[in-house]
């Protein structure tokens, strides 16, 4: 069966109903229930946290990956009820961060390229590479995923450059 509706149409109980019963609908998409509770106009925040709360008891681990594949939609779903001052927001940013990198250890995934960090979206209506895949690190690339555990790839590269620079600098001296 087919819900045959967006998620951000729906009443909460015809939320209820389609997550209780997830598994009957070929076309039910997690990703899409969480970004409909931000889009749907018709919901009370009460409602909303309500049906996010339901949705926990079906999708917690669907849920937990959504830091990996949409962190900023992971942000606005825990803090639905709640505005976020500027500092509070960059400590939960620093605690997805941290999350991500150990989702990724514990499935020992190798590659960064997930949800949004896969595609370009630069946000300009007009842009031909919107919705393109793109790969990590790419000129196309408008976000990537980082770690305080990463070692910088052209550190080496720096440093022997550094070095020599100061060998030449030693060696006008001398004279």
């Amino acid at each position: 069966m087919k819900i045959n509706k967006p998620f951000n149409q729906l009443q909460k109980e015809e939320y209820l109903y389609f997550i209780e019963n997830h598994k009957q609908y070929s076309d039910f998409n997690t990703l899409g229930l969480y970004r409909s509770l931000l889009e749907n106009e018709q919901l009370t925040m009460e409602d909303k946290t309500e049906i996010r709360d339901f949705a926990h008891q079906y999708f917690q681990k669907t849920f937990d990956f959504l830091q990996l594949k949409d962190p900023l939609t992971y942000l606005k779903v825990v803090h639905l009820e709640t505005e976020l001052t500027p500092q509070e927001e960059l400590a939960f940013w620093e605690i997805i961060r941290e999350n991500q990198e150990e989702i990724l250890k514990d499935k020992k995934i190798k590659h960064r390229n997930f949800g949004v960090y896969a595609k370009h979206n630069c946000g300009y209506d007009y842009c031909p590479y919107n919705g393109l895949m793109i790969k990590q690190g790419s000129n196309l690339a408008e976000s990537c995923m980082f770690f305080k555990s990463d070692r910088n790839r052209d550190e080496k590269k720096n440093k022997v450059k550094r070095l020599a620079k100061e060998q030449r600098d030693f060696k006008n001296k001398r004279i």
